[in-house]
């Protein structure tokens, strides 16, 4: 693959800490929920920022091919994502359930499910989601 952008960030703290991007761009406060014992501060969670990526990578997934098939999309077009964290069922650590949830207003059904079907393949976070990626680990 021939990668066209890389992103850098850097988390110190753990779920309750802080990240950056090393371009500055972006700096959150990390605060562990309280559903996952944490104090349930004002901090962001990486599954509210995981979600965040996902919803705006899906609608520009979703504008790229309904613009491919001439189809106009209303400015109103969104995507919520909802990710939930909890204990795998083999007891090895914690996985993630996500759910998209696509509101395409203006456009008749069959064509909005088609164009969703079709975002899916096309978007990076769903072909995560759906496939895994290659991940490399190095310490430091």
């Amino acid at each position: 693959m021939a990668i066209l952008y890389r992103a850098e960030a850097t988390a110190t703290g753990g779920r309750t800490g802080s990240a950056k991007s090393s371009d500055g761009r972006l700096a959150v406060t990390l605060d562990t929920p309280k559903e996952l014992g944490g104090s349930g501060g004002d901090g962001t969670n990486p599954e509210q920022l995981f979600a965040t990526g996902y919803s705006a990578c899906f609608l520009g997934a979703l504008k790229y091919v309904a613009n491919q098939k001439k189809v106009k999309l209303s400015e109103d077009t969104t995507v919520t994502a909802t990710v939930g964290i909890g204990p795998r069922d083999d007891g090895q650590g914690f996985g993630l359930e996500i759910a998209l949830s696509v509101s395409v207003p203006g456009v008749e059904r069959d064509v909005a499910e088609a164009l969703v079907a079709q975002a899916d393949i096309v978007c990076p976070y769903s072909h995560l989601a759906h496939n895994g990626a290659a991940v490399s680990l190095t310490v430091a």
